[in-house]
Order: structure tokens, then C-alpha cells, then sequence
């Protein structure tokens, strides 16, 4: 048995901690973001336009998003907070500027323009009382229809499969729902807005659903196996769409990209370098691959990093300081910004930006309270 292997088995048969498994987390209260208000955000005065590159973080330790400015000349990053609803997690940003954020109560919609929100709108699923941590029931993963006309949230139900919930962005309602897997970490859409893929964290899938037909299939991504259940630290995360060919990219530990082809089902495995467990996953533009690496579960793991994958595979690792979870990058593919956060312990207030090019080293600026989702705007 591999170290990697047998620290997950060590892990599995003690106690189920981390995102390995589904013991709620009860012992930590959302901490207020600073100068939060469900109105405009204070600091950024509501006669003035939001700035073009402002960052929009979901405040996961929190209730709020934060506009965040990443100029490393500025003394003062975090701008200001729009009250969403308990433990915000994933957001997404038409390009009409709302936000759309899933969180434990519903899903917000904040009008970043103006820095208010707009409305709240409730699941259909019953998902529990509502409660903070990795583990609380509500909206995870969460993504925009190409036409802007759909929001699909995936919603945890804490001890149960997922749901997908579908929502008219012109009604603010939720208008449909399928089945997916298990606490839905992520949530994407083909190009041409015909699919989305739920990422099923605990059962080891993608769940593909055809919004029109609520019609759902399963794809099992488990290139380690399931062996361990929900104590495995071994399961798939977030995914990313490859926009050249619209297959999806999952990337497992730091070793193993599975390219998952949703037409057929079948996948591939490429080999990768960071050998840490990883989180957050995004494209830039010019179709490099960027993953978040976590840091490690087992003693040969190296530390947390961000992974810079070129079109043709070739890979370079940047080290980052702390773990964090999610990462945005710009339209020129010169600069990316990771979220602090980390849906576990050893989470820090904070946004790091990584320099692309190579030439100045990442660095930190503050960022609300415990940043996961994150947009450019």
C-alpha cells in the first residue's frame, strides 16, 4: 500500500475529518466581515462604479461577499461587504454585473454595480437548519447558462444526494430541480449551454443533466478507486470545461488529471507534478490550466502551490503560503488571484496574487473572512 493510500485508510478508520468525510462542523460561528451592510457596501460610496478589476469574494466564515482591490499599491484591498446569507460559498457574475451566490439560506443575487443586493432566492430542496462549516446543507457549486437566462446551484443535503436547482434569472425562481451526487462541490456548463455537470464530492461523480429534460447520467471519476467511501480524501473536486473540445478536466492529488469526454463517458488519466491534494480549478483565456493545491495528506505530500498547466501539458508549480481553495484569472492570462479560505482548518482572510509571467513572487492582501468563490469583475 502506497503512503498516499495508507494515510487515507488511517484517516478513514479514525475520525472522519476535513473534507474526507460529513461530520458537521458546529464548534465555529460565522465571524461578521468588517463594515458589512445589506445595503451598499460602505467603502465604496454607491454614486461611484465598482472599478474594473475588482475582485467579489464569497465570505465562507461569514454572511457577506467582499469587493476587494487587488492594487498591490493600495494600502486598504478589502473595500467593503454586501450582507448574502449564512456561509456564502461559490459565486458566479453575468455580464449584466449580478452576482449570483450560493449560500446555506439561498441563492443571492447582489447588483455589483450598485453594491446592494437585490433578492434572495430560497431553495426548493429541504436542506436542514441552517448552519455553518464544510458540511452545512445548501448551495455549493454554482454556474451561469452561456444566454444568461439559467443559474444551476448545487445543493447539499447534508447525509444525502445532491440536488441540482434550476433558476430563471428574469423570475428570480427556482423553476426545476434533478438529482446529483453527493455534497456537490462544483458546477459547470458545456459551451453550447446543452449540459451541466454537477461534481459529486462524496460519491465519486460527475452527474450530467440536460436542463431542458431534467434527463441526469452518472459518470463515475474515482482514478484512485472508491475504496474508503466517505472517508477517502481520494475524490473529485472541482472540474473544469475545456472550452476547445468541451471535455471536462478534473484534476486528483497533484498526480492525476482525469479527462472525462461527457458524449461518451469514458476518460483518461494524464500524469501531474504538485503532488498535493488540490481544490479549485479554473481556465485562463489562452487555454492554460490553473489548480489549487491544498497541501498535503500524507508524508510524501508536498505543500500548498498553485499549479500552471500549459495547453500541451507541461507543467509549472508555484508555491503558495497557507492552504486556500478556489482561483480566478484575468482576461490577458498575465495574473491569478486564490481565495485564503480553504473549506478546512488552516484558512487565512486573504487573497494571494500569483504573477502568470513568472516575474514578481505572490503575494497577499486582505480579503474579507474566509474566502472561497471568487470573480473578477
Amino acid at each position: 500500500m502506497s503512503v498516499r493510500h495508507a494515510a487515507a485508510a488511517l484517516l478513514a478508520a479514525a475520525v472522519l475529518a476535513g473534507c474526507a468525510a460529513g461530520t458537521p462542523e458546529t464548534s465555529r460561528t460565522p465571524v461578521s466581515a468588517p463594515e458589512s451592510t445589506p445595503g451598499n457596501a460602505r467603502g465604496l460610496p454607491a454614486r461611484e462604479a465598482t472599478p474594473h478589476g475588482t475582485l467579489l469574494v464569497a465570505d465562507f466564515g461569514s454572511t457577506t461577499v467582499t469587493f476587494v482591490d487587488p492594487d498591490p499599491a493600495h494600502r486598504r484591498h478589502a473595500l467593503g461587504s454586501v450582507e448574502v446569507g449564512t456561509a456564502p460559498y461559490g459565486l458566479v457574475v453575468g455580464d449584466d454585473g449580478l452576482a449570483w451566490v450560493a449560500t446555506a439560506e439561498g441563492v443571492a443575487v447582489v447588483d455589483t454595480k450598485k453594491r446592494t443586493r437585490v433578492a434572495r432566492i430560497p431553495y426548493r430542496t429541504r436542506t436542514g437548519p441552517v448552519t455553518t462549516g464544510e458540511y452545512r446543507g445548501g448551495g455549493m457549486g454554482i454556474a451561469l447558462a452561456p444566454d444568461g437566462r439559467r443559474v444551476y446551484v448545487g445543493v447539499n443535503v447534508p447525509g444525502r444526494n445532491g440536488v441540482l436547482e434550476i433558476i430563471d434569472t428574469a423570475t428570480r425562481e427556482v423553476t426545476d430541480t434533478a438529482p446529483v451526487g453527493r455534497r456537490p462541490f462544483d458546477v459547470d456548463v458545456s459551451p453550447d449551454g446543452t449540459e451541466v455537470y454537477a461534481t459529486g464530492h462524496d460519491s465519486f461523480d460527475v452527474t450530467a443533466v440536460d436542463p431542458a429534460t431534467r434527463r441526469t447520467r452518472r459518470f463515475e471519476v474515482a482514478p484512485y478507486g472508491t475504496e474508503g467511501g466517505l472517508g477517502s480524501w481520494l475524490k473529485p473536486h472541482y472540474a473544469v470545461v475545456r472550452p476547445s473540445d468541451g471535455k471536462l478536466l478534473l484534476p486528483f492529488e497533484g498526480e492525476r488529471l482525469v479527462v472525462l469526454d461527457p458524449r461518451t463517458g469514458r476518460s483518461t488519466v494524464q500524469r501531474m507534478t504538485a503532488n498535493t491534494h488540490q481544490h479549485g480549478a479554473t481556465t485562463a483565456p489562452d487555454g492554460t490550466l490553473l489548480v489549487v493545491g491544498t497541501g498535503p495528506i500524507a508524508s510524501d505530500d508536498k505543500g500548498p502551490s498553485l499549479t500552471v498547466r500549459a495547453p500541451d501539458g507541461t507543467e509549472r508549480v508555484v508555491p503558495l503560503d497557507g492552504p486556500h481553495e478556489d482561483v480566478a484569472v484575468t482576461d490577458d492570462s498575465r495574473t491569478a488571484y486564490v481565495t485564503g479560505g480553504f473549506t478546512r482548518d488552516g484558512y487565512r482572510d486573504s487573497v494571494t496574487v500569483v504573477d502568470l509571467t513568472g516575474h514578481e513572487r505572490p503575494f497577499e492582501i486582505d480579503a474579507g473572512a474566509r474566502p472561497l468563490g471568487i470573480a473578477i469583475l
